[in-house]
């Protein structure tokens, strides 16, 4: 495997001092860093940790120990029991929060940047495209965070998600400095296509990989698809891999796991699958 493996942070739903622990067991450096924690926190992404733990963090990779390749911006309002839930209250789309996004969004900006890593992700939300001034106000709010990525030095990560690769290159063609962390098992949760074939679509964006696994919703945009370890579900996981190499992707890997009852087995699994290829 020439690519760097990793995990996602927010995996383990670990404090983040036990997080390290877990990446020194199987030999990782690389991490998809969640900045929930140190910004609101919040029970899907991590609890809200102190000055002590951010610190802890810093020497980490001040040290070499971590190896932070993109960070990670969610918000504490998203509800993720449906598809329909997170259509309505998704990333940057309600308007009810934008103003208080403006500022989370600058501090996270400058928290990546403080963190030494060149990316920031997050999921942005559903772009309703059959409705004009909805997609100029998502459109306008994207650009605001690219800018203020731009502003320290970072650059903005869309994950794929809630649309097809078709749909995310139509959108991406109409912003600049905006890229793709790209989730192929988000594509089979929410009924978005074939992720194998998105790779070839999306490669001129692809800045970061996400290692998580999944089966196909069998009614999209109602009912999620089920997520599944690594290598067990319906990704393809060995002809993904391939997809990427083809497309020239020489970026981390970075193992992702949200679902089920053994996260860490899970994690580890994957990763041992990972360096087996």
């Amino acid at each position: 495997m020439k690519h760097p493996i990793g995990v996602c942070s927010w995996s383990y739903q670990k404090p983040l001092m036990t997080v390290a622990e877990e990446m020194r067991r199987i030999n990782v450096k690389c991490v998809h860093l969640a900045l929930q924690p140190f910004l609101e926190g919040d029970a899907r992404h991590g609890a809200a940790e102190g000055a002590l733990v951010r610190g802890y963090v810093e020497g980490l990779i001040d040290s070499g120990a971590w190896k932070v390749t993109a960070a990670m911006l969610s918000f504490s309002y998203e509800d993720y029991t449906t598809p329909v839930t997170i259509r309505k209250t998704g990333g940057i789309v309600p308007d009810e929060h934008w103003e208080a996004n403006k500022t989370l969004i600058r501090n996270a900006a400058k928290m990546a940047a403080q963190f030494k890593t060149p990316y920031l992700s997050l999921h942005a939300g559903y772009l309703d495209e059959k409705s004009p001034s909805a997609v100029a106000k998502f459109t306008d709010r994207v650009k605001f965070l690219a800018d203020e990525c731009g502003a320290n030095g970072v650059k903005l990560l869309l994950e794929t998600g809630q649309e097809t690769a078709d749909d995310l290159v139509r959108f991406l063609g109409t912003v600049k400095n905006v890229w793709v962390n790209f989730d192929p098992a988000n594509m089979l949760l929410y009924g978005m296509g074939d992720p194998v074939a998105a790779v070839a679509k999306l490669a001129p964006w692809i800045r970061h990989v996400h290692i998580k696994d999944a089966l196909p919703s069998k009614k999209p945009g109602l009912e999620w698809g089920e997520e599944t370890p690594w290598g067990d579900g319906k990704v393809n996981a060995k002809a993904f891999i391939a997809a990427l190499d083809k497309a020239g992707y020489t970026g981390a890997l970075a193992v992702e796991r949200e679902g089920g009852n053994s996260r860490t087995a899970d994690i580890a699994l994957a990763v041992q699958r990972l360096r087996a290829i």
